[in-house]
Parts: C-alpha cells; sequence; structure tokens
C-alpha cells in the first residue's frame, strides 16, 4: 500500500512550481532526514510533527521510514499503518489547498476517513492528524502602525495586504498565529481545559521527540514594489517552544547576515550550542533546481538542532552540489561580529587575530561619511575651480566647495578606497565588485 519505488514523483513535479512558499523535493527532504538518528525509525513512542505542511513529502517520507523501521516490532501491515498515522505523525498545513494536498500524498486520500481509501482504519474524522483551520490576522493599532499601516502583531503581515475576505487565504499562519510563551510551564494547565481546545491547540500540547518542515519565508509588509518582511525565523523559535528533542527545517541563508527583523535571531541562532550540524548551500539552486528566476538569493541551509547536545557546530559548505569542506567550529567565531561562512577561512581569521594587530575597522568608515546621500546632486560638473573638491556620485563625478563637506574633514586629502555597502542580484558570478580609487582632495 505504500510504495517505496515511485517514478515519476508527483511531489518532485509539484516541487518545480515553487514561489516563494518553496514545495521540497523528495530527495532533499530525505538528505533532511538522514540528519536524525537511526533509531528514531524503530522507535514506536517517537512522534513526529511538521508545523509548515505544503505538500506533506515529510511525513510521507517519515511514513516510509517508520514503516520499514517498526516492521519487526509491528508485524501485521495495518496495524503498523494505523499506528504510524494515528499515534506518531502530525501535521499543521499552511493552507486549506496545503491541507488537502498533504493528506492526498500521505494517507492517499484528501480526507482521512474515506469510507473506501483510507490508509488509516482508525481516523473518524476527515482532518485525521493533519489540521488546518482558517485564523485571521491579529492587527495592531499603535502609533507606529497608524502612520505605516496596521501590522500583524504575531507575523507583522500588512493589514492593507491580507486583510481579505472569506474567499481567500489569509496567510495567518497557523503554528504562529498562537501565542504560547512557556510550553512546558503551561501544558499542565491548557491540558485541563483540553475540551475547549481546537485539534491544533491540542497538537500543542504534544511532546514531540521531531519537529520538522520547510517554513513559508516572507509575507509582503506593504512596503515599496516587492518589500518583503522575512518570517522564517518565526516558525523555528515557535518549534523551540514546544521544546522538542530534535528540530530540523530548511530556510534562507541570509539570517547569517541579520538585516530586515533578523539581527535577534541571528543571534539567538549563532549563541545557541544546541546546533549540531549545519548544511550550507551558496546556491540555492543546489537544493532547489527548478527555481528559475525565484531564485532565492543569498542561499539555502538546513541545520540539526539537538536539545541535549552542548558543543561545536558541524558545518558543510556546498558548491554546485558538493560538500567542499566541513568543519567543526563555534557558529560565532571568537572576536568575529558574524557567521563566517567559509571554513576556509578560518584558519585565516585565527591567524590574523593572534598577532593582535589593529583592527581593519578602524579605517573603515559608513555611508554619508562626507555629510552626503549617495544620491545628493548638488554638485558641478564643470572644470573645478579653487578651494574646490571633486566628488563621486550618482555614477558620475563632479565638484564641490570644500567648506560643503560637513563631516571627515581630515579624509578629503587622503587616499581612499569606494566600495558599495551592499552589491548585487545574489548571483555570485555577476556581483563583481568595482571599487572607486579616490585620491587625495
Amino acid at each position: 500500500m505504500i510504495q517505496t519505488n515511485y517514478n515519476p514523483d508527483v511531489l518532485t513535479c509539484l516541487a518545480n512550481l515553487s514561489n516563494d512558499e518553496v514545495f521540497t523535493p523528495p530527495n532533499l527532504v530525505n538528505d533532511i532526514l538522514d540528519l536524525l538518528p537511526q533509531e528514531l525509525w524503530c522507535n514506536p513512542d517517537a512522534k513526529f510533527l511538521d508545523p509548515v505542511c505544503k505538500s506533506g513529502v515529510f511525513l510521507r517520507e517519515i511514513a516510509k521510514r517508520l514503516m520499514l523501521g517498526l516492521e519487526q516490532i509491528i508485524p501485521d501491515k495495518q496495524q503498523r499503518i494505523n499506528h504510524i498515522f494515528k499515534n506518531q505523525l502530525y501535521g499543521i498545513a499552511i493552507t486549506e489547498l496545503t491541507s488537502l494536498l498533504s493528506r492526498r500524498s500521505v494517507y492517499c486520500s484528501k480526507t482521512a476517513n474515506h469510507e473506501k481509501y483510507a490508509l488509516c482504519t482508525e481516523f473518524t474524522d476527515a482532518q485525521g492528524n493533519i489540521r488546518y483551520e482558517r485564523m485571521q490576522h491579529t492587527w495592531t493599532n499603535t502609533e507606529r502602525s497608524r502612520s505605516e499601516g496596521q501590522k500583524c502583531a504575531f507575523c507583522g503581515a500588512s493589514r492593507q495586504v491580507y486583510d481579505r475576505d472569506d474567499a481567500l487565504e489569509t496567510y495567518a499562519y497557523n503554528f504562529i498565529h498562537y501565542d504560547f510563551p512557556d510550553v512546558e510551564r503551561s501544558r499542565n494547565d491548557r491540558s485541563q481545559n483540553a475540551r475547549n481546545q481546537s485539534p491544533i491547540q491540542k497538537i500543542f500540547n504534544m511532546k514531540f521527540d521531531v519537529i520538522v518542515g520547510n517554513p513559508p519565508y516572507q509575507l509582503s509588509d506593504g512596503g515599496a514594489q516587492a518589500s518583503a518582511k522575512p518570517i522564517y525565523h518565526l516558525f523555528i523559535q515557535q518549534a523551540k517552544k514546544l521544546n522538542p528533542r530534535y528540530l530540523t527545517m530548511i530556510i534562507p541563508a541570509r539570517w547569517y547576515a541579520g538585516g530586515k527583523g533578523l539581527d535577534s535571531f541571528r543571534n539567538e541562532m549563532l549563541q545557541d550550542n544546541r546546533l549540531k550540524i549545519l548544511y550550507d548551500f551558496l546556491d540555492s539552486f543546489d537544493c532547489f533546481p527548478t527555481l528559475g528566476h525565484n531564485q532565492i538569493k543569498g542561499g539555502i541551509c538546513y541545520f540539526l538542532w539537538d536539545r541535549d547536545y552542548k558543543g561545536d557546530c558541524s558545518i558543510f559548505s556546498v558548491q554546485n552540489g558538493i560538500v567542499k569542506s566541513i568543519t567543526k567550529r563555534p557558529l560565532l567565531e571568537k572576536n568575529a561580529a558574524s557567521f563566517i561562512r567559509f571554513n576556509e577561512a578560518i584558519p585565516i581569521l585565527r591567524k590574523v587575530l593572534a598577532q593582535n594587530e589593529e583592527s581593519f575597522s578602524q579605517i573603515v568608515r559608513p555611508a554619508m561619511t562626507f555629510g552626503f546621500r549617495t544620491f545628493f546632486k548638488d554638485f558641478d560638473s564643470t572644470i573645478p575651480k579653487e578651494n574646490h573638491v571633486k566628488v563621486y556620485a550618482n555614477r558620475t563625478q563632479g565638484y564641490i566647495k570644500r567648506n560643503k563637506v560637513s563631516q571627515s574633514t581630515d579624509w578629503i586629502d587622503k587616499w581612499k578606497v569606494i566600495v558599495p555597502e551592499a552589491i548585487g542580484v545574489g548571483d555570485m558570478t555577476k556581483d563583481i565588485i568595482k571599487p572607486i580609487i579616490s585620491e587625495p582632495n
């Protein structure tokens, strides 16, 4: 009833339709599941949760492993199916459509209790253990929100974009729109009120050995053009609150550098010595080869977080689909401000730091060093006059009176190298820094 050979795999085909909510190919799912201890597949008491079900591929591949691992413990095939699907596998879908799709790929029917095609004969309702409930965002009403437009208190979604009628998805993802600040402390209190809880709230009361998934990556924040707010970190933070034995997710690698809403998450991750394994892909096509123009800028990573582990992280650097280097080291190197992505750079950094020399940061200045924005236009492009200085702006050059420079005037008469603060479109073959050598004056 559960096939081990499949060609073509409909979920591989579906992964080709990816956008921001990226569907995960089965081969990649199995690479991620390989991070987990093998004894889990022989444990009839182990519980697994995918809180961001899209195609159901994670639960399906877990089910296949458990079917093999539990064959000696539960020899009867139907009893083994019933036990696995009823007692071990749980999912929370991200939309109504993906809930149907997930049930179809896991239970072989969009309804778990189908009278003819039910895989597990013990389910009594249509959703089984793959749950979805339509939710609304919780709109804030602060001084800032009145000026910028109301935002969701849980995910930061823009009310202007996501306050929708009943015919449309709200994208108020179930897993991150519940507030449980201390699961371990309040689990008993909530279990006493189980009769009043929704099926999803009951899932939150359970203890899981493994939480695994590929969360949605971002939501529009109502800003200009394609402005979007990262949200994948919210799923990781929420998963940690459930205190699983293991947590593994695949997410964009942009969090290494922090940025829009990610600075505190970056600091939290880099200082968490329970991160045991990190696979770092410089190019998102190595994970999702069919993304096309929807390339995920900055690459992709997936990790294994082990609740009971304390130590350095084994970092696998992958380029062009090949593991180029493996190093076991702290995610936050001593005296480093952020994660150093290239394993090869670590011994170089350590040699440099051992010299105890003045840091290069002492001779670097940020944007607006001289008091001007990069797009200012108040300069003369004609031949310079006396007491004028040369400026580079708007991809051209010109001259302004020296007394108009309001900051860092001591730097005017020094040699300088001017480089962009940020570059490019995320394509490492095109992102080439072209510095300007700025002579004295």
